[in-house]
């Protein structure tokens, strides 16, 4: 085991019941005074910081909200986002149809009947599979977890707020293609991976460069370029720690075929009080090399090639500390894969 994973996290871990606090309907119409939202530069880790910073980004907005949503099932937010829009916040919110549309209908009935601008994603993608806030055109919070107030408590997840203009710029420029169902290539800004044009492209770039060590959350592992990419990695002597909720042996092929060439895999069962929902890649941690992924997109062929996702790669240690210390924590409760 390397040594880094004896090393004392840094980011003390808070207690797992944070699950949303829904908001009484009467309460949707009262005058919300903008939150501060989190820092730019900020990490946050979920279940661990509560959805509190979600909610105060979202509240921060003081000109324009525009959201990508695959699921929305959250009525702390539903109540802020028809908020946000009484109080002269132009919020435009775009939700996923073609997976999630019958658990979506409710929120997007509320929000339009609110005064929010929204609208059905584009039928074209097999999904739109993005997570993502942008306020006031100046900072967007990239995030794994949808809001989905029922999976808060045990939920994996980790939200970064990007106010890179040149990110910022291309996030916003794809939403207001997105929004208006029309054609767009999205532009990477400085750090950007998007689906369905470039993903595959950039986790693999990412996985065959690594030089010691991978470590990985996702919660699929179904896309052979992938897992042969990983299993390449072990083979060339690079030390590859996988991490995922074992759902009913979905994936146990891929798990067997990882661990026959030397990947380290560990496991949580279905029912466990963590589920892996994070969809992470830290390539060299602790090296001067070092970088990470984190976004919406899972290994499938769907994820990386088909659906509309959103995710970015970063060498900021500020960045990787605290994602690599809460995945280092993971595998090391899991269960060896055998």
């Amino acid at each position: 085991m390397r040594l880094s994973r004896t090393l004392p996290l840094l980011i003390a871990a808070l207690p797992l019941t944070c699950a949303a606090v829904d908001v009484a309907p009467a309460q949707a119409s009262a005058v919300v005074t903008p939150a501060a939202a989190p820092a730019a530069g900020t990490v946050i880790t979920e279940p661990d910081d509560s959805y509190t910073p979600i909610y105060d980004f979202i509240n921060a907005a003081t000109s324009t909200l525009d959201m990508t949503m695959y699921e929305l099932v959250d009525t702390t937010a539903e109540n802020d986002l028809v908020a946000a829009a009484g109080r002269g916040v132009d919020v435009r919110v775009v939700l996923d149809q073609n997976r999630e549309q019958s658990n979506n209908t409710d929120a997007y009935n509320k929000l339009k009947a609110g005064g929010v601008h929204v609208v059905w994603a584009d039928p074209d993608y097999a999904a739109t599979h993005q997570k993502t806030i942008t306020i006031d055109g100046k900072e967007s919070l990239i995030m794994t977890a949808n809001l989905t107030s029922r999976y808060y408590s045990t939920g994996r997840e980790f939200g970064y707020v990007d106010d890179d203009p040149a990110d910022v710029s291309a996030i916003e420029k794809t939403f207001d293609a997105d929004y208006a169902n029309t054609t767009i290539t999205p532009g990477d800004g400085d750090d950007l991976v998007w689906s369905p044009t470039d993903s595959q492209n950039q986790l693999l770039t990412l996985i065959n460069n690594a030089k010691t060590s991978l470590d990985i959350e996702n919660e699929e592992m179904a896309y052979d370029p992938v897992t042969n990419a990983l299993i390449a990695a072990a083979k060339r002597g690079v030390a590859v720690y996988v991490t995922m909720t074992n759902s009913y042996d979905d994936y146990a092929d891929e798990f067997d075929q990882l661990t026959a060439a030397g990947v380290h895999v560990r496991t949580y069962s279905e029912d466990a009080s963590l589920y892996i929902h994070a969809k992470v890649i830290v390539a060299d941690q602790g090296t001067t090399s070092a970088q990470a992924f984190i976004g919406s997109e899972n290994f499938s062929n769907a994820s990386l090639n088909e659906n509309r996702e959103l995710g970015f790669i970063t060498t900021d240690s500020a960045v990787i500390t605290p994602v690599i210390n809460t995945v280092i924590s993971d595998y090391e409760g899991g269960t060896t894969w055998s």
